[in-house]
């Protein structure tokens, strides 16, 4: 709660902080000496008054001595960042992914970490959680991927051989967890919105529109991931009964029409294909309601008339209905939106109790998972 609201208020005092989270002083002073050991939190140089001409202390969120670690496995890339706890990113790397098998994956993912890692020792941060994202469908209890058609893997127990991978290259055994690349990136989107005063973005729908196309959803300040992981795999959405054949087998699916491998197809139509996508994005829009839809991918990034028509088309189903669109716009990290996210999840969890029915359905889909 305290790291919440200094995330949002930064230079808040231990006075202002009992007040707006409604903990007596006592608490707060213990729990803010228990943040600034370890890292948490620093200290202002000076006192100010507080706004009873008493001098307090400034506290505001440390970015000197923990940093997070986000990697994305794509269908073709693999992206690996480093941020701080606000989301500045301090390190990057990009690689051709070698190998799409998910042991080959597990191990090109930790041997980029290794050298990252070696990267943020230089810098004296102290790594604090690894977050993976990938294309697929994933089960967030268990870190298994349900279904991940591009790669063709079905029921991969990732998360595991991830973590057996990160210790054989020597890495900290810090948190590490596992989610779709579309619902990184929405969490990216709106985790770290507050660094740049932009906040109030729930719900919040991110669409990836790369070689897959997926859409994350951040609903009531929670990723909603669906019951199996599977929220969001529009890309599989059947736009067209006996349409062109996708990954999965099934025709006429969102990412047949406009997937990045079918836009650089010679002759590709985009205007047809920015026509697909903005119905899909008014249907996303009527379904959800958001505030703010964000694209992303590759075929956004390579295809900026394409991102572009597809907004407009949103804006005229709008005028049509008479009511004002979502906002609408692109990914303030670029690229590397996904990785960014990946590396949030933790400290969104972290930031968050979790609530008792999700301890309850983690707790289960383990029980299940170890049997």
């Amino acid at each position: 709660v305290l790291l919440r609201l200094l995330r949002a208020q930064p230079g808040l005092s231990r006075a202002r902080l009992a007040s707006e989270s409604g903990l007596t002083k006592s608490t707060v002073s213990l729990l803010v000496r228990e943040l600034l050991d370890e890292g948490w939190l620093s200290e202002a140089g000076a006192t100010v008054a507080d706004g009873m001409g008493r001098p307090s202390t400034p506290l505001q969120i440390n970015v000197g001595v923990r940093a997070l670690m986000g990697v994305e496995i794509a269908v073709e890339t693999v992206r690996l960042v480093c941020v701080s706890l606000q989301g500045e990113v301090l390190h990057a790397d990009t690689r051709a992914l070698t190998d799409g098998s998910p042991a080959g994956a597990c191990a090109q993912v930790a041997r980029m970490a290794a050298a990252a890692h070696v990267v943020l020792e230089r810098l004296g941060l102290r790594l604090s959680s690894i977050g993976v994202c990938v294309p697929g469908a994933v089960d967030d209890c268990t870190g298994v991927v349900r279904f991940a058609p591009n790669f063709g893997w079905r029921n991969v127990s990732l998360l595991p051989a991830l973590e057996k991978a990160f210790a054989a290259v020597g890495l900290p055994g810090v948190t590490v967890q596992l989610q779709n690349d579309a619902d990184a990136a929405a969490l990216g989107e709106y985790e770290f919105a507050a660094s740049e005063g932009q906040d109030g973005e729930d719900p919040l729908i991110f669409v990836n529109c790369d070689v897959g196309v997926g859409a994350g959803v951040v609903l009531n300040d929670r990723l909603f991931t669906g019951a199996q992981g599977m929220a969001g795999e529009i890309g599989h959405t059947i736009l067209e009964l006996d349409g062109p054949l996708c990954s999965c087998g099934r025709r006429g699916c969102a990412e047949a029409f406009f997937g990045s491998r079918v836009l650089e197809r010679e002759g590709a139509d985009m205007q047809r294909a920015a026509a697909f996508f903005g119905v899909l994005l008014q249907n996303l829009w009527v379904t959800f309601n958001p505030r703010a839809i964000v694209l992303g991918g590759k075929a956004c990034a390579d295809h900026r008339g394409f991102a572009q028509a597809a907004f407009e088309s949103v804006k005229r189903h709008a005028d049509g209905a008479g009511m004002p669109p979502p906002d609408l716009r692109t990914a303030r990290y670029g690229a590397l939106a996904p990785a960014v996210g990946a590396a949030a999840l933790a400290l969104h969890e972290y930031l968050r109790p979790l609530q008792p029915d999700a301890k309850a359905r983690r707790a289960r889909a383990l029980a299940r998972a170890a049997a």
